[in-house]
């Protein structure tokens, strides 16, 4: 008769059950790591003897024995010398987290589209996932507004081989975006649009505060312009949108893969990739 609660768990190896095992991977240059104990995540810049040297995307550099006590995309991993006469190769993964896909070529623009508001949104998506969208020949446009999306797609529809994705942000319950989105989905398009949106109330804050060096965004009193009550927060100029434009290159400047990132557009932007890369989207 089968044991349900299995054999006795004095039995040789019983502690070794169910847990997740350790693979050995070479300690390559560039490979991003995080150290299990305290979450410090950064890139391998060095390997000498039996340490190696990790950088964060604050420049900050620290040593580490090399061995166990390591996670690669939340899985323990034990980082060992590479194999002799080993190229020192670039990190195989994207900014996105995905696979790398070396010597990709060019390819040709299908048809279907992400649309986002603004150009801060499409350099922000570019900065992280623009491999994986040329690799899938995507294209990002962005509409200055979410304004403008019914006039868009009044003067060129969506359809089965020509899919819209659209990111929207601030999209929350009562919001002038919501209610925008809800009758533009009333409309003779939905079949072949898919609008999302994360609830911050610019793409700024989409940034997560550990990448700000910071304990959370500063609160913005009602009345204020949020770009410029953030930017005096941080004792930046306003006087002109050439500073608005520096203070955003400033924030991007601290986004260097996903993990910077809050989740909440993480899985919003993977959602539209997916949707305009649909097999039915492209035939």
């Amino acid at each position: 008769m089968d044991d349900r609660y299995g054999s006795d768990v004095l039995a040789a190896g019983w502690r070794d059950r169910g847990a997740k095992l350790t693979v050995d991977v070479p300690a390559q240059r560039d490979l991003v790591v995080e150290v299990a104990v305290d979450g410090f995540c950064g890139a391998i810049t060095r390997i000498e003897g039996g340490q190696l040297e990790l950088e964060d995307y604050r420049g900050r550099r620290r040593l580490f024995p090399l061995g166990a006590g390591f996670m690669i995309d939340g899985e323990p991993v034990r980082l060992v010398h590479p194999a002799k006469g080993a190229a020192q190769g670039p990190s195989k993964r994207s900014a996105s987290g995905s696979i790398a896909v070396a010597d990709s070529r060019a390819r040709t623009a299908l048809p279907s589209r992400i649309l986002v508001e603004g150009r801060h949104d499409a350099e922000l998506v570019e900065k992280v996932w623009g491999h994986d969208l040329r690799v899938e020949g995507v294209v990002v446009e962005y509409l200055q507004g979410i304004d403008l999306l019914e006039e868009l797609l009044a003067a060129e529809p969506p359809s089965r081989t020509r899919r819209y994705g659209v990111l929207v942000d601030h999209l929350v319950s009562g919001s002038k975006e919501t209610r925008i989105v809800q009758q533009i989905l009333r409309g003779p398009h939905g079949a072949h649009l898919r609008i999302v949106g994360h609830p911050y109330i610019d793409v700024w804050q989409c940034v997560t505060p550990a990448a700000m060096g910071i304990r959370a965004w500063p609160e913005i009193p009602r009345g204020t312009d949020w770009k410029t009550g953030i930017c005096r927060a941080f004792g930046w100029p306003t006087a002109s949108q050439a500073d608005f434009a520096h203070a955003w290159k400033r924030i991007l400047s601290r986004v260097h893969t996903y993990r910077d990132l809050e989740p909440a557009l993480l899985g919003r932007v993977e959602e539209l990739i997916d949707f305009v890369t649909e097999p039915t989207a492209q035939r």
